[in-house]
């Protein structure tokens, strides 16, 4: 699990290898991952967008960016959770995917909370991978 702290709001992510979605003989490794986004901070928050930077094993850049998250944007309250589940296909055994949420406050401003979405062969993590269980993750 990876998780990341700005302004109190705090986002977990936990990868996993889709193994019955994934066909590696057509290079297709595909990866879900569960995201829950807990506000510590004293004050309302709504996600707006997201942004996503992917980099599979082959060095190909592909960007996401787009309003909320699976269709929504939440609101919330200090002391709530939101969490949500989605997935991200890869040509490549391997890659990185990183990027961050933009939330707004009840005074309108705007901060940027980073989240990095890796994960390592069969469970095992690798800090800035993604590896299936069809190519281990590099040691580091």
């Amino acid at each position: 699990m990876y998780r990341a702290v700005t302004r109190n709001i705090e986002v977990q992510v936990r990868p996993f290898y889709l193994e019955d979605r994934s066909d590696p003989s057509e290079n297709r490794y595909v990866w879900g991952y569960q995201i829950t986004i807990d506000n510590q901070s004293d004050e309302f928050v709504q996600l707006l967008s997201r942004y996503w930077h992917i980099t599979d094993g082959t060095g190909r850049v592909e960007e996401v960016r787009g309003p909320g998250v699976v269709g929504d944007q939440p609101e919330l309250n200090p002391g709530d959770s939101y969490q949500y589940t989605s997935g991200c296909p890869l040509s490549t055994p391997s890659g990185i995917m990183v990027g961050h949420y933009t939330m707004r406050n009840k005074r309108g401003e705007t901060s940027t909370s980073p989240s990095r979405l890796l994960a390592g062969s069969a469970g095992d993590a690798a800090d800035g991978e993604l590896a299936s269980p069809h190519r281990p993750p590099s040691s580091r």
